[in-house]
């Protein structure tokens, strides 16, 4: 069954293996080895953002295709989630409803962006949707009544997934059960599915054709295949995905925003862990998505540790000071990119 689903497509080296196997245990398990909500949070983030990066990864890895327009879609997934439970109600039917309607709009927007763009030239097709994108979070902006506006909206989710419900009497493992961990279950599942989903894609024929049209475009169009075809089922299926990212990270937040799904320094993030866990390879977004949320989470109160530990040294408490963790954070990748040209997946897989 595992290699039905992976189609024989595994770490390739010992070490990725023993790291994927740590970060799916720890998310796993995440409420019951971490305390606070503080880590269920990032637990949470890291697993919607693994999804999140690995659709992108197929766009730009496998299908070779340069795009600035997935926050949009991703952003659509949200939407459609609060919209549906602001008009239809808290019910499980608005979340389905909401979700359904998200997708589908991203993916007919990702239609028509690439029916009429993917033509071009892959920096046209990229300032395209860098276009497109802008106009979409201007709209979300300025339609408050709809929207929200900058303020965003909050969203009515079924009392099942809030703290206030408390499906048992007596701790589970020493830990309180309430609601806000079904949830995280309830995105910790979904996006193991949508993970297992994708590895299987890149390592069907379909995803073997992306990865010859990546190389050569001119060359898999004089063997027979439709070129245009294969990138825009690629662009929507990579819409979709990221529309149902969108839609549980709305109902993990509990809020929608254009800060929070639309920004561009959103897909900013995107670009940087798939550039330090590798362009590629699927089990890059893994990597990537952990390093990079942890880093965003807990790299200033690290550093305000080794500040006050280093304060009778000249200069290093200035240096280590957590309001430069920014400073730090843009060092940190430089260094990944400088000893991971090709990633960390692509590194280990390379020594493996």
């Amino acid at each position: 069954m595992v290699r039905l689903f992976l189609s024989g497509d595994g770490p390739r080296s010992v070490i990725l293996g023993g790291i994927l196997l740590c970060i799916l245990f720890a998310l796993a398990f995440a409420p019951f080895l971490f305390s606070g909500s503080r880590a269920l949070e990032t637990a949470a983030r890291i697993s919607i953002f693994i999804v999140l990066v690995a659709s992108y990864d197929l766009l730009l890895g496998y299908a070779g295709i340069v795009s600035f327009a997935h926050t949009m879609f991703f952003g659509l997934g949200a939407y459609g989630v609060g919209l549906a439970t602001r008009h239809i109600g808290r019910g499980w039917d608005a979340i389905l409803a909401g979700t359904a309607a998200g997708v589908a709009i991203a993916v007919v927007l990702a239609f028509v962006i690439a029916l009429f763009s993917l033509r071009v030239r892959a920096i046209f097709f990229a300032m395209i949707t860098l276009a497109v994108a802008s106009a979409v979070a201007v709209l979300v902006s300025q339609l408050s009544w709809l929207t929200g506006g900058e303020d965003g909206m909050n969203l009515l989710i079924p009392r099942e997934l809030t703290p206030a419900f408390r499906p048992f009497d007596e701790p589970v493992l020493g830990v309180r059960i309430t609601g806000r961990h079904l949830n995280y279950y309830l995105v910790f599942f979904s996006c193991l599915v949508l993970f297992l989903a994708m590895l299987r894609i890149v390592n069907s024929p379909f995803g073997r054709v992306l990865q010859a049209i990546r190389e050569n475009a001119f060359r898999a169009e004089a063997i027979g295949y439709r070129v245009v075809f294969y990138r825009t089922a690629a662009t929507c299926l990579s819409a979709a995905i990221a529309a149902l990212a969108g839609a549980l990270f709305a109902i993990w937040l509990r809020y929608v925003g254009p800060g929070t799904t639309l920004s561009m320094e959103i897909m900013i993030d995107i670009l940087l862990m798939v550039v330090i866990g590798g362009m590629g390879t699927i089990y890059g977004a893994v990597i990537g998505a952990t390093i990079f949320v942890l880093a965003q989470n807990y790299l200033q109160n690290l550093m305000g540790r080794a500040s006050e530990a280093t304060a009778g040294i000249p200069f290093l408490p200035d240096l280590l000071s957590p309001d430069r963790w920014l400073l730090w954070l843009g060092v940190l990748f430089i260094l990944s990119v400088y000893f991971f040209p090709s990633g960390v997946v692509g590194r280990l897989r390379s020594r493996g």
